[in-house]
């Protein structure tokens, strides 16, 4: 969708921002946090470098429980990680929280605003498809485990289209930035 991208754009008009997915790498990477408890519960995803993400996709796309299961073990610490983060950036009036799966998980509750950043289903599959190591057959079965695009725009406050030229985008978010700014000084 190009959520990476967006989230690099508020950085950089300095907003605070806190990566979920960043956060879920450092904590399964070499000497992560939630290493043993993975291994524990899928046996062989792990080793001295880390989850091994492929191995333990393989084991839980596809697999309501074996994803609860995964999810029961990651999003308490990533949570706990977010409050961390807002705490250290308490006194920005704006900061970012980029979560993928924010209303998978109900997290729009505790949130102000939610923007969603959406591209056409087109553009999606073919960014996706450059990514290492990503087929359409592991891109069909990771879009059948989330919201859809559209069901996220229609319960979103604003949405960031990115499937138009970089800059149309840098523009769009530095007028909300603007929006928002403007609107907390009053």
């Amino acid at each position: 969708m190009g959520k990476s991208a967006v989230a690099g754009m508020f950085r950089a008009l300095g907003v605070p921002v806190f990566d979920a997915d960043a956060e879920v790498h450092r904590l399964q990477g070499p000497d992560g946090a939630l290493l043993g408890a993975i291994e524990a519960r899928f046996p062989g995803t792990t080793g001295p470098t880390g989850v091994d993400r492929a191995a333990l996709g393989a084991r839980v796309i596809g697999r309501p429980a074996d994803m609860a299961a995964l999810e029961a073990i990651v999003h308490p610490a990533v949570a706990a990680a977010r409050r961390a983060f807002i705490a250290r950036h308490r006194s920005h009036a704006i900061v970012l929280l980029d979560i993928p799966l924010l209303f998978e998980t109900r997290g729009e509750r505790a949130v102000d605003m939610v923007a969603v950043v959406s591209a056409s289903p087109f553009i999606q599959h073919r960014r996706v498809l450059r990514r290492p190591g990503m087929s359409a057959a592991k891109f069909a079965r990771l879009r059948a485990s989330q919201m859809p695009d559209h069901a996220k725009r229609l319960r979103a406050d604003v949405v960031i289209g990115t499937a138009r030229p970089k800059w149309q985008t840098k523009q769009q978010v530095a007028r909300l930035l603007a929006c928002l700014r403007a609107s907390l000084a009053r």
